[in-house]
């Protein structure tokens, strides 16, 4: 029998870490209510905040009602970018409480301020998301103060549980689950090319991709359908789990920029930004680019990334989200100042014709 690579993980060279991280996954429909009060009863608490967004906040107020005397009460203040002045705020609140854990229930958003409380007091976090943001998957934390976004990793402020439950997306609007679930696969497109890369990233960053590929256009056909959720869901798992194991490159520093300077949506830039970064980066980063072709069966990734979005009526311009012209330069500037890890010499200028494309809508192209 002959057995042909398909994956980057087959034919990668066997040279790379892989560090685990610590946590427990419960993933079945109802489980919000169900098994978050188990999940504080596992890690011994008896007095959690509930942190939320005020979109979110009858979600996580059923969440509160199910832990009971586990509660000891709702924060509904999860702010986009996570100020600094709300983290202050949330931190405050859990002291006063007394809470000996915290259970963020809803997007990037809320889990990103329930790290900020992990980060600064020390507590055990439970992620209940009910979008396809990953973010309940990593160590990775986030603030904005002064106009810019700062992240960092920490072990510490990774969830101890994360309770999927695909019902909480049911309500999720078909846009927001679309770049949501664009925002997922960013992910794991920059693991497939970060320098830490390796062939077990690979493979969930594989199946990630192709289980987000194929959820979208049914979620966007049919919001009720529980199974397309489910399986959205699953992606975003995976390619969170991409996003906490590897470096972030260039993508996911221009969406900290325009998001924490000029304010930009988070998921709808990733949404946008994709395509371009994918092009800027494939000539240096071949072997990703032939895992992506192979698992979206295509010859021009960058492309095929856009037009997918485009077909699920997601935003495809920088302009579309509110960016003005004159920021491009000052975007570009910041990202090139403080250049991450990326397979191709980030610069000014690169970065700026980058910005300047993705502002347009102009085709993406490889090598540009």
């Amino acid at each position: 029998m002959t057995v042909e690579p398909t994956d980057f993980a087959t034919d990668a060279p066997l040279d790379f870490s892989y560090e685990t991280r610590p946590g427990r996954v419960v993933f079945r429909p109802g489980a919000a209510v169900s098994a978050t009060p188990g999940e504080a009863a596992r890690l011994g608490l008896h007095r959690a905040l509930v942190v939320c967004g005020s979109r979110g906040e009858a979600t996580a107020r059923a969440v509160a009602d199910a832990l009971g005397g586990q509660c000891a009460g709702v924060h509904p203040e999860a702010r986009m970018h996570v100020p600094a002045e709300v983290a202050a705020r949330a931190v405050e609140v859990a002291r006063e409480m007394r809470a000996d854990g915290c259970v963020a229930v809803g997007g990037g958003s809320a889990i990103g301020l329930g790290k900020a409380i992990a980060l600064r007091t020390g507590l055990p976090l439970i992620a209940v998301p009910t979008t396809y943001s990953g973010s309940e998957m990593t160590p990775v934390w986030g603030l904005t103060e002064d106009g810019a976004k700062r992240t960092g990793r920490d072990l510490g402020v990774q969830p101890r549980s994360v309770v999927y439950d695909p019902e909480l997306t049911l309500g999720l609007p078909v846009p927001l689950s679309v770049t949501s679930g664009i925002n997922a696969l960013a992910h794991a497109v920059e693991a497939l090319y970060a320098p830490d890369a390796s062939p077990l990233v690979a493979l969930m960053a594989t199946e990630g991709v192709r289980a987000m590929t194929a959820a979208l256009p049914a979620v966007a056909a049919t919001p009720g359908d529980l199974d397309a959720r489910g399986r959205a869901l699953y992606g975003a798992w995976l390619c969170g789990a991409c996003l906490g194991t590897s470096t972030m490159g260039l993508h996911h520093k221009l969406c900290h920029v325009l998001g924490g300077t000029f304010g930009l949506p988070h998921a709808e830039t990733h949404t946008v930004v994709l395509p371009y970064v994918l092009a800027y980066n494939a000539a240096a980063a071949p072997r990703a680019v032939a895992t992506l072709s192979r698992v979206l069966g295509t010859d021009d990734v960058p492309r095929a990334l856009r037009e997918f979005a485009r077909s699920l009526d997601a935003p495809s311009t920088l302009a579309e989200l509110g960016l003005r012209e004159a920021d491009l330069a000052v975007a570009a500037a910041q990202a090139a100042g403080q250049a991450p890890p990326n397979p191709r010499e980030v610069t000014a200028h690169g970065v700026l014709g980058l910005l300047t494309a993705a502002y347009e809508g102009w085709e993406p192209r490889f090598g540009s």
